[in-house]
């Protein structure tokens, strides 16, 4: 979950690196650093903290070259440290940067001290670095080196090497952890994100698993993991400049709020028809293949598990098709018993997390067919997957996911929608999805105007230690995202329950100290929620009411009044004011937006 950024040009470099580094901040921030060669030699700067430390050094110090490379951590192995901090070197000849992590590392630094080499940080990265540098003593031949070394490591990877006796040169690999190539004019670039580059070039090279890639000023040798010379497509990838930057907002995580309904419209973006959803928006041959489905495996991680379980319940209520959902870290240890005819559907905002990668690989044989809901074209999950839904939210760079989640559960209703669309006897059904995922995008325009009231409402959550979150059928999994955000961003303690399953247990920790966040939309569990409540209400407990318009409540009670939507678009939309909350009181407590403690956005690590 570390970011990488290298580049070799005919300008100085320094700033290129640091520039490309405060972009890749969303996958880690607990130190950073840089090396650059200069005149045979190879400088390196490392600070703890954010790339914006490293930066004030590098004014009072500057770094002078054409070539380096750079990394910003999210530390797996040993505390966030200037020892641990990347680069790592070989002596004073080789310098490396990773993204990933070694899982046979203790054995390869065994290796190491057989051979009188003392690691000096406590990381996994560190044995890379040492490995290439004794084989590149024996061979001196850098390509044959790194090709020695990463044959025996294990985990995932993406690395750049620079050696000071081959000056104007990187050496990369990757296996499990993206890389980008980028192509610029008399200059290339390597970076963990296509977005690291944006300032520099469009054009860009996705490395392929196993490609060893080795880049100069003025060109670039790709290799594939059997050694042999290939040739990568070169894609121009159009990114705007509004994408990348905040705006007007205060947050990054603020902007993708806002930036919802777009995200929506554009995830709907041609594939409503007039009466139906074709199944082709998800692949040539996904028409044929939905003909013969008898039930649905969803697997995620994190935000998007909770994408998978609406999933779930929309499937089985509105298509009325078997469905299962599991963790994607949990489901490749375990027994499965996929019924016939089944679909794999994976979901994940970067398209790199590992979990679901390695889930993908582990069980998909087993199942019909495999199909990615996913925010990033190229990633590896949708090259991984036979049939393909992009959701077309756009960058998303704040660590908590907003629009990329929603996204999710719009491609997910598509889902259904195509799903329907081969069913004659479920036509209403249709009609009605139709008719409700057009006005989406108007519905959570009209609950963003509620963003100052639920600033207001903040203000009695931010000396809070604990929340409850409760939610009953297709809104319990709203419940759960509505209590991470809060936790992730900040820091509050958060649960969420069934309502029905709070007299279980939960109810013993309801006090006046701990607020109730209850999501009560009029439908056919909205009495069973009142019953719930005054369970709470018993207790002392403090409760806030997310609810329909028109509805009526005890004057104990808080109500937020959001509009009165169609059901199978309500959760979605009931969404967006639990984003707003956790936005606001982490306003309110000064924590970091944009990057919670301890958290990374793209998690390709297991």
């Amino acid at each position: 979950m570390c970011g990488i950024v290298g580049a070799v040009s005919l300008r100085e470099i320094a700033p290129v690196l640091v520039e490309s580094l405060s972009r890749l901040e969303y996958r880690g921030y607990d130190s950073a650093g840089l090396a650059i060669l200069n005149a045979g030699n190879i400088q390196r700067l490392r600070t703890t903290g954010r790339v914006e430390k490293l930066n004030s050094t590098l004014l009072t110090a500057p770094l002078i070259g054409t070539t380096g490379i750079a990394h910003t951590r999210w530390a797996t192995h040993g505390e966030p440290s200037e020892n641990n901090a990347h680069p790592h070197m070989f002596q004073d000849s080789l310098a490396l940067v990773h993204n990933g992590i070694i899982e046979n590392y203790l054995e390869r630094k065994q290796w190491l001290l057989s051979k009188s080499i003392h690691c000096v940080s406590e990381t996994d990265s560190e044995v890379i670095v040492q490995c290439v540098g004794l084989n590149y003593q024996q061979s001196h031949d850098l390509i044959q080196a790194v090709s020695q070394t990463i044959e025996t490591l294990k985990g995932a990877y993406s690395i750049a090497l620079i050696s000071k006796a081959e000056p104007g040169r990187i050496v990369c690999a990757r296996k499990g952890a993206p890389l980008v190539l980028g192509i610029g004019v008399q200059e290339h670039f390597i970076a963990s994100d296509m977005l690291a580059l944006v300032p520099f070039t469009q054009k860009m090279v996705i490395l392929e698993e196993g490609d060893i890639v080795d880049v100069y000023q003025d060109r670039y040798q790709i290799y594939d993991e059997l050694g042999k010379p290939v040739t990568r497509a070169i894609r121009d990838y159009q990114f705007s400049k509004e994408n990348s930057e905040r705006g007007e907002y205060r947050h990054f995580m603020q902007k993708e709020i806002f930036e919802q309904p777009v995200a929506i419209c554009q995830t709907l973006a041609s594939r409503l028809g007039q009466a139906d959803i074709s199944p082709s928006i998800f692949g040539h041959t996904a028409g044929a293949l939905f003909e013969q489905l008898q039930s649905v495996q969803l697997i995620a991680c994190g935000t998007s598990y909770y994408a998978a379980m609406l999933g779930k319940f929309w499937l089985e209520t509105y298509v009325g098709i078997h469905a299962d959902v599991d963790i994607a870290s949990e489901i490749r240890f375990k027994k499965i018993v996929p019924l016939p005819n089944s679909l794999l559907v994976n979901i994940s905002q970067s398209g790199e997390t590992a979990d679901t990668l390695a889930a993908l690989k582990a069980i998909a044989p087993q199942y019909l067919s495999t199909l990615a809901i996913c925010n990033v074209p190229e990633s590896a999950l949708v090259r991984a997957c036979e049939q393909v839904l992009l959701t077309h939210a756009g960058p998303e760079v704040g660590v908590a996911s907003t629009k990329a989640f929603t996204a999710q559960l719009t491609g997910l209703l598509l889902l259904v929608g195509a799903l329907l669309s081969l069913k004659p006897n479920k036509k209403q059904e249709l009609e009605t999805l139709l008719s409700s995922l057009r006005s989406l995008p108007v519905y959570i325009e009209s609950v963003l105007k509620l963003d100052k009231d639920i600033a207001k409402l903040a203000e009695r959550f931010c000396e809070k230690q604990h929340a409850l979150f409760l939610g009953r059928g297709d809104f319990y999994p709203v419940a759960l995202e509505g209590a991470l955000k809060l936790k992730e961003i900040s820091y509050i303690h958060a649960e969420a329950y069934p309502a029905g399953e709070l007299k279980h247990g939960p109810l013993a920790l309801v006090d006046r100290f701990m607020p109730v966040v209850a999501l009560c939309p009029q439908n056919e569990l909205f009495s069973k929620m009142k019953s719930s409540i005054q369970e709470v209400l018993a207790r002392g407990g403090e409760v806030f009411v997310f609810t329909t318009e028109g509805t009526e409540w005890d004057e104990k009670v808080t109500p937020i009044y959001l509009p009165n939507v169609p059901a199978c678009i309500a959760p979605i939309v009931y969404t967006i004011p639990l984003q707003l909350l956790a936005y606001h009181v982490a306003l309110l407590k000064g924590t970091d937006v944009d990057r919670p403690r301890n958290l990374a956005k793209s998690v390709t690590v297991e």
